[in-house]
């Protein structure tokens, strides 16, 4: 079959190396940075291609790919080519049904195992017996397809495989022997099938096995289906950038070897279950209850978003106050920082009217949450995502409203005022205002932050539901949408987080787009726009009796 037309260009073609059968040593460190810098877009252009024999003969002569590359880009899923190349201390692989995920893990350290160097590799799942039928039988079933015969040697009682040329070997535990597990050493791999199953404080013990100093790496590869979006792992892996680290995701659609009786059974579940749908089809975390929001609409969207366009934290000067009196932050600037608090989706446009909305960590529940979003258009263009103290978050809020053009801030004030009136103290320009009663007089008056209460709580939801259902292209942050789809009604029927699940980003945002009411929006066009209060635009009291609309999106431009 020869490359299609329009596919990866001559010169990658001819860089795609990986670990091989029967090649000594280690990939070249030049295949390795090549693979390693294109990852899954350049070698997802190859995906469903087998190199034609005519293209293998040249390149083969021409000493490009040597026979045993030619046969593991010809028998592996090329989604998954960048990652036999990775050294990462863990090494994620989140995957729907028919992916080839599991393939791919028993196939890399089987090559592990067949280059020199140490090797012994721990293969675990939560019950022993269930490893003898899929990840034993598995592992064989590719040494008889991808290796010569007597290569390895495969034990039935204990289960173990050994590669007679090196020595490196192949043990299989479970988790429910502990005693057994306790008993290995000098482990320099280990590979975790249906991770899932595992809970967190199983893993800790297999974290603390891995370690050899044989080895040139250590390397823990996790094989699960995302079932529940509650999971430790989702935790752990995904809602944190973890240090040494790599998370992979994929679905059928990567594994170009999957029977079409398979990918009709997948398809299938569109029509009799929306959860097996979601997890085993979309590769979307499993939620079990009905979502507050529109979970199609949802689980549509997570498909489509991106990754952020920047990710990193502020930095600034501290300057002393002219009446000395505290200090002012001066020369903001954004770092960007992969481990950074915040993520930008689009960054500030001049002329442009952005509104920010932030959930407290309250009683240290949730984490200190901002959204940010274009006055005008509600598109989610930032999210401030952190886990520190609170005059921190102050201060980084602070940064983030005047990056995004002196946006209106609107910060919940239920459980603390510190956020609101160190924003004060730093002459922050707008602040979202709500009317308040006087504590002492008993007066109204008019105070700065959003306070959430058995009245305007269901009215940011409702709005935000409504929002979701026809405008959720313009939620652009995957852990809020995730954060959607456990937001679930209680036996009482009052919408909040399902049990062990968080809130903070939907919250965040509902008062975003609420505060939208307060800050002004663009009408017109080109030379002709003008910026106007939002009571001009939409009535002076539709925005406020109703927050941004159930469901109508400021559209104006």
């Amino acid at each position: 079959m020869e490359l299609k037309q329009g596919g990866i260009s001559e010169k990658k073609k001819c860089d795609t190396r990986a670990l091989s059968k029967g090649a000594a040593g280690t990939v070249s460190e030049a295949a390795k940075e090549e693979i390693q810098k294109r990852e899954i877009k350049g070698v997802r252009e190859l995906s469903g291609v087998v190199l034609g024999d005519i293209e293998k003969r040249e390149k083969m002569e021409a000493g490009v790919l040597s026979e045993g590359e030619m046969r593991l880009l010809e028998t592996s899923n090329v989604a998954f080519l960048p990652l036999y190349a990775d050294e990462s201390r863990y090494l994620v692989l989140k995957g729907g049904g028919g992916s080839g995920k599991s393939i791919f893990a028993g196939r890399k350290i089987l090559e592990r195992c067949a280059r020199g160097g140490y090797h012994k590799f721990l293969v675990v799942r939560k019950v022993e017996k269930s490893l003898r039928e899929s990840c034993y039988a598995q592992l064989r079933g590719q040494i008889a397809e991808h290796f010569d015969a007597g290569e390895f040697k495969c034990t039935e009682t204990p289960m173990k495989i050994k590669h007679n040329a090196t020595g490196n070997e192949i043990v299989f535990c479970g988790i429910d022997n502990p005693e057994k597990l306790k008993s290995y050493y000098n482990i320099t791999g280990v590979w975790i099938e249906e991770a899932t199953d595992l809970t967190e404080a199983d893993f800790n013990q297999l974290d603390i096995r891995c370690r050899c100093d044989k080895s040139d790496y250590m390397q823990i590869i996790l094989t699960f289906n995302p079932i529940s979006i509650l999971h430790w792992l989702k935790r752990r892996f995904f809602d944190r950038a973890l240090p040494n680290c790599r998370v992979h995701e994929s679905t059928f659609r990567d594994n170009r070897f999957l029977p079409q009786e398979a990918v009709a059974v997948l398809e299938g579940f569109r029509r009799t279950d929306p959860y097996y749908y979601s997890v085993y089809y979309e590769n979307q975390w499993g939620v079990f209850g009905k979502s507050v929001f529109d979970a199609e609409r949802v689980t549509k969207r997570l498909g489509e978003v991106g990754a952020p366009v920047q990710v990193g934290r502020f930095e600034y000067d501290l300057t002393m106050r002219i009446d000395e009196q505290g200090y002012l932050l001066s020369n903001v600037r954004f770092v960007e920082d992969r481990h950074g608090w915040v993520r930008i989706y689009a960054p500030p446009a001049a002329g442009e009217y952005y509104a920010i909305g932030a959930d407290t960590a309250g009683e240290g529940s949730d984490d200190f949450i901002a959204s940010v979003v274009d006055a005008t258009t509600t598109m989610q263009v930032a999210v401030m995502d952190m886990e520190t103290d609170e005059d921190i978050f102050a201060e980084q809020l602070y940064c983030l409203g005047r990056y995004y053009n002196d946006a209106l801030v609107a910060v919940e004030v239920n459980f603390s005022t510190y956020p609101v009136r160190r924003l004060q103290q730093l002459s922050y320009p707008k602040q979202y205002v709500r009317q308040a009663v006087d504590r002492y007089t008993q007066r109204p008056m008019h105070a700065f932050g959003f306070r959430t209460d058995s009245k305007s709580r269901p009215l940011i939801i409702a709005g935000l539901v409504g929002h979701v259902r026809d405008y959720a292209e313009t939620i652009c942050d995957k852990k809020t949408l995730e954060q959607m789809l456990s937001f679930v009604r209680d036996e009482r029927g009052r919408p909040q987080a399902q049990a062990g699940a968080k809130d903070d980003c939907v919250m965040a945002h509902a008062i975003a787009l609420h505060a939208c009411c307060q800050q002004q929006v663009r009408q017109g066009r080109g030379a002709g726009r003008v910026a106007l209060s939002a009571a001009e635009v939409f009535g002076a009291d539709g925005p406020r009796m109703s927050g941004f609309g159930a469901g109508e999106k400021r559209v104006v431009v």
